[in-house]
């Protein structure tokens, strides 16, 4: 018997090892270039309701429930989704919204997992119709989250998809300009 609580308490402590070894805070970004205009790439992408098109996350179940409050794409409107247990459940609002230039989520995820997190999105004209687009997540990874990046890194799991979402919406921008 006392080898046993010898042996929870060794695995107790070699997990909270790991979490006090792992990074907690996280923030993957990724960068495109779009042959649009930089006022045609925000207001596509300012407006929750589009997301569906070119997120991949909300591409995972195109028949989610999707509910939008507020005026689509000014500060405090938000959408919320459920979907099946890939696409999961949450919520996003807009918190920040610099007309043009900046725009900023606060998003819940209820599941599969509780998280919170920002993103961003920052847009920069680079000449009359080439716009530099930068979309990232940020966040903070509580146990055992922290456990798990150490397998499947922020880095990796998220870039793949800010990647997969700026192709996605680079195609759909520039088929709209031919």
């Amino acid at each position: 018997m006392t080898l046993f609580f010898y042996v929870i308490i060794a695995i107790i402590t070699f997990f909270a090892f790991l979490h006090a070894w792992a990074k907690k805070d996280y923030d993957v970004s990724r960068t495109v270039v779009i042959n649009a205009s930089r006022e045609e790439v925000f207001n596509f992408v300012r407006k929750l309701r589009n997301q569906p098109h070119w997120n991949p996350w909300f591409r995972r179940d195109p028949e989610a429930i999707k509910k939008y409050k507020g005026e689509d794409g000014k500060l405090g409107s938000s959408f919320y989704w459920k979907g099946n247990s890939k696409a999961g459940e949450g919520i996003q609002r807009i918190v920040k919204a610099k007309f043009g230039r900046v725009l900023e989520t606060r998003i819940l995820f209820i599941k599969p997992i509780k998280v919170h997190a920002l993103t961003y999105i920052g847009v920069k004209e680079l000449e009359e119709e080439k716009t530099k687009m930068v979309w990232g997540v940020r966040g903070h990874l509580a146990f055992p989250l922290t456990i798990i990046s150490l397998l499947y890194p922020p880095e990796k799991i998220l870039g793949n998809n800010l990647e997969n979402g700026l192709k996605n919406l680079k195609h759909i921008l520039e088929e709209n300009n031919r």
